[in-house]
């Protein structure tokens, strides 16, 4: 609904319409600052200019109750009409509310992409949790969006971890993505310490590249093994990818060949003692990129460039997810990219994620893994749920699960992702913070609220926007901006802005019912709180889907 409240506005300023120029303040529902900008292009004072286009507007408008010029700001309202129609669309659309359709586009997401070689640590999942959330948040707007895990299959590790696996197994008791680290660390021990077993090490990535037949089955068994761990552990955080995509395919399919044939086109490669090197100068670059080693086999940027050759073909926009440690890759994948006259991925760079406890290294097996951080979550939110009497305890067990899941995604998603963020699990499960608990609970207030009155028989809902406090209109405002900030996430790609939106969202509920009672007032203005009761439960729910959180209905 504030999409078209915004797009009326835009259309009675006419001329004066600049998106750039509009802004939510605490005194409008939206003002435009155009007359300070043309003010100071014209030597005229801002308040004069305002004046002036505000007298030039023809008034006519389904949303729009009141326009205003105040010291230079253009500020403009919503009339009733627009707040009866906000609650009105949220309570008939339901699981709908918050839908539009976006540009038509085939839209590829590529999150998580942690080498198959052991468990997922916390900084994997911040980079799943940001992908995920996108995707779901890219669908409400109606974009048909593929989500996909590139697996690198081909790496030194994978290798050292194939050889561990033949030498000492894997405990097949364990979960199998720690069974296969285990593999993999002590098998790097050895590596390091021996030139006959890092020739081994070459001679196996070789075949695999090569497609020996022993080869490709060793690595496909233990990367199978690695990645079936690696999806219980996204399950738990109510992450699945639409396809697992390997390196591998991109040599096995062409399609390494072929941009390694449009760099040679472009006059973008030279050789160097037998090896084929991007002159990354002429990009800007101090340092030149090998695509080719002089034995023949191709490098990780290789298949990468070929994998976004295949992005190309089969969609109009891919984006992504990628830990700040690889600014300098992923840009130098874009100019090359650009150069080649190809479409760049967009890129989404986070920053790490630490414990209070201290820091992590999956190399000398000390992290702290994806498992081990939602267990201790788990056990602490169930601690908390177990002092309730009032719940079975089937009851008690899904609510913690759910609280715990909720406390992990909201607190990696609302901190923005170029941003370095610390977890702390004591705060994120914290009923009376800004935690996604907080947001859960609100939900359940509001069902609660919504189950009392069907059991006083009294469940009739029917806004009334004359009835409308201050603090009424604030949060309908609110309710229909949904969609809008939807819009904002797609342009901006930061799911942190839809995070704090639905923070605010259930902060203005809470404020709310706090204050006002809902049953025990005239009948006439129950079913108008009861209208608003039910339209923020909407709200919050499908809010809550879009963030991958479970919207409870009893805490």
């Amino acid at each position: 609904m504030f999409r078209k409240f915004r797009s009326e506005v835009l259309r009675i300023l006419g001329n004066y319409g600049d998106e750039r120029f509009l802004r939510e303040t605490a005194h409008a529902d939206i003002c435009s600052t155009i007359a300070f900008k043309l003010a100071k292009k014209e030597g005229r004072k801002p308040s004069e200019l305002a004046n002036e286009i505000v007298s030039t507007f023809k008034f006519d408008s389904d949303y729009i109750g009141k326009i205003e010029s105040v010291n230079g700001y253009i500020n403009f309202y919503t009339n009733q009409e627009f707040l009866e129609e906000t609650v009105n669309a949220i309570l008939d659309e339901d699981e709908n509310y918050g839908s539009f359709d976006a540009e038509k586009q085939r839209v590829l997401i590529e999150h998580t992409s942690a080498n198959p070689d052991g468990p997922l640590h916390i900084g994997h999942i911040r980079n799943s949790i940001i992908g995920d959330t996108l995707a779901r948040i890219f669908r409400k707007a109606g974009i048909d969006v593929r989500t996909q895990y590139y697996v690198n299959d081909m790496g030194r590790q994978i290798a050292i971890t194939c050889i561990g696996y033949k030498k000492f197994g894997v405990d097949r008791n364990k979960k199998p993505d720690r069974a296969i680290v285990e593999a993999y660390i002590k098998m790097n021990r050895e590596v390091e310490n021996s030139a006959n077993l890092e020739k081994e090490v070459e001679k196996l990535m070789l075949d695999y590249e090569a497609g020996k037949d022993y080869a490709v089955k060793l690595f496909e068994e233990v990367v199978n093994l690695a990645l079936e761990g690696i999806k219980e552990t996204l399950l738990r955080l109510n992450v699945k990818h639409d396809e697992y995509v390997w390196e591998s395919m991109f040599v096995r399919n062409g399609y390494v060949e072929r941009i390694i044939k449009m760099l040679e086109e472009r006059e973008m490669l030279k050789e160097e003692d037998g090896a084929l090197i991007i002159d990354m100068k002429k990009l800007g670059y101090e340092k030149d990129v090998v695509v080719k080693r002089k034995n023949g086999t191709t490098l990780y940027v290789t298949r990468d460039l070929a994998y976004h050759l295949w992005k190309n073909e089969n969609y109009d926009k891919f984006v992504n997810v990628l830990g700040s440690d690889h600014k300098l890759i992923g840009r130098q994948l874009q100019d090359i990219m650009t150069a080649l006259r190809l479409k760049p991925p967009e890129i989404v760079f986070f920053e790490f994620v630490s414990l209070p406890e201290g820091s992590m290294s999956t190399r000398r097996g000390k992290f702290v893994s994806a498992d081990e951080l939602i267990d201790r979550v788990y056990e602490e939110a169930k601690k908390i749920v177990e002092k309730r009497e009032d719940l079975t305890e089937k009851e008690k067990s899904e609510i913690a699960r759910a609280v715990a899941v909720g406390a992990l995604r909201y607190d990696f998603v609302r901190i923005a992702p170029e941003k370095p963020m610390t977890f702390d699990w004591s705060k994120a499960l914290d009923f009376e913070r800004q935690s996604s608990a907080y947001i859960q609970y609100s939900h359940a207030r509001a069902c609660s609220i919504l189950r009392k009155a069907v059991r006083s028989g009294k469940p009739e809902v029917e806004f009334s926007p004359e009835l409308c406090n201050a603090e009424e209109r604030k949060l309908v405002m609110l309710l229909s901006k949904f969609s809008w900030i939807v819009e904002r996430v797609l342009r901006t790609l930061r799911p942190n802005i839809f995070a704090e939106y639905l923070m605010e969202t259930a902060s203005a509920f809470n404020d709310f019912y706090t204050k006002y009672p809902v049953l025990k007032v005239d009948a006439e203005l129950r079913m108008h709180r009861l209208a608003l009761v039910d339209a923020c439960r909407i709200v919050l729910r499908n809010g809550l889907n879009l963030l991958g959180i479970d919207a409870i209905e009893k805490m």
